[in-house]
């Protein structure tokens, strides 16, 4: 899917299993990168979820904020599962790994829109992990690796989307 100019806004929308620490990290991220880059026009919608509920009416994890705040990203969710209504209103679902990849494959509703594909697609560097590995269990140093990886797809995503070649 294509962004051409004159056309309209895109909806993104991120995937994580729990939607506690990827996810809403993505979110806030996208939204900080679309405004730095003066290309929030360009989005009508940003937004993330999981593909389970464990964590639902959950805000994110602590350590989500910390590093979403040591970087100057203000975040601000409440974790939800994904719906297949999503499938529909997203142009966009990025999932962050190959588990969630597949099982929003395997959810997604024959015919809906959404393009669903792993955030990582969007790489300028070849040293960097595709794969949005889980932090949960690990340190803040897990945590800070993902918001590098996050901050480096966004604008990859945004810049492409700019010119058309998302």
């Amino acid at each position: 899917m294509t962004k051409e100019l004159g056309s309209d806004k895109i909806s993104v929308a991120f995937c994580c299993l729990g939607n506690i620490c990827r996810s809403p990290m993505a979110e806030a991220v996208m939204r900080n990168a679309a405004g730095d880059m003066k290309l929030t026009h360009l989005i009508s919608e940003i937004d993330s979820f999981g593909t389970s509920g464990f964590h639902a009416g959950d805000g994110p994890d602590r350590r989500t904020i910390q590093t979403c705040l040591s970087n100057g990203v203000p975040v601000n969710h409440v974790s939800r599962q994904v719906r297949l209504s999503d499938f529909d209103k997203f142009d966009y679902i990025f999932a962050m790994d190959r588990e969630n990849l597949e099982d929003l494959k395997y959810m997604q509703p024959r015919g809906s829109k959404a393009k669903i594909m792993l955030f990582g697609a969007y790489s300028e560097d070849a040293k960097m992990d595709k794969i949005i590995k889980d932090p949960y269990y690990g340190g803040p140093d897990g945590f800070q690796s993902n918001f590098r990886q996050l901050d480096h797809f966004s604008r990859t995503f945004l810049k492409r989307l700019a010119t058309g070649t998302a």
